[in-house]
């Protein structure tokens, strides 16, 4: 497999998600990723980009020299934006690549436990709040409501001796308002 002893050590360490790498090797625009790694890092491409540049610079040189055109002549300007960087090319184009192996790799784990939620938890606060809000009880009944909504619990299932359970047990929170004299039996 041509594994190097640092590659062994580096998969049976831990340290590094295997299953995602793996999920990355065999995805399916990943030989072209690798592809234009080794393009850049052999340097096969930049010969003939610094050859080209090289190319452009000549005409440049030469349309001075016989034009005298000013600074801001338009095709000075088109043969200077002509001039490329090899690095900045080459970083680009692999930002591209594992870019989109990477948006793919996600949408294919969008609904997995390990991944976040598709709304925030601010989100979800917003909405509870705002259910809360609308919700018809005393200012006691609609922040147990509340609490009951942000732990998973369904308020209209519990019975009045859970409610007055729940009620006392929220009371020992210093987040939770005391409403003294509000106490009634829920409807």
């Amino acid at each position: 497999m041509h594994l190097n002893d640092e590659m062994v050590a580096l998969l049976k360490s831990g340290r590094i998600n295997n299953r995602l790498l793996c999920e990355l090797a065999t995805h399916k625009d990943f030989i072209k990723f690798l592809a234009d790694i080794e393009v850049y890092v052999d340097g096969i491409a930049s010969m003939q980009i610094q050859n080209l540049n090289s190319l452009v610079d000549t005409v440049r040189h030469e349309i001075i020299e016989r034009y005298r055109p000013g600074e801001d002549d338009q095709h000075l300007r088109i043969l200077q934006a002509a001039h490329i960087e090899d690095d900045e090319y080459f970083s680009h184009m692999i930002q591209d690549d594992i870019s989109a192996i990477v948006r793919d790799i996600r949408a294919a784990h969008k609904s997995d436990s390990e991944s976040a939620p598709p709304t925030t938890i601010a989100e979800e606060l917003k909405q509870d709040l705002e259910d809360v809000a609308n919700f018809k009880g005393s200012p006691l009944e609609k922040q147990a409501a509340l609490y009951c909504k942000r732990l998973g619990i369904n308020y209209n299932k519990l019975s009045d001796v859970e409610f007055r359970q729940l009620v006392h047990i929220l009371e020992k929170s210093k987040f939770f308002k005391s409403y003294v004299g509000q106490r009634k039996k829920r409807k």
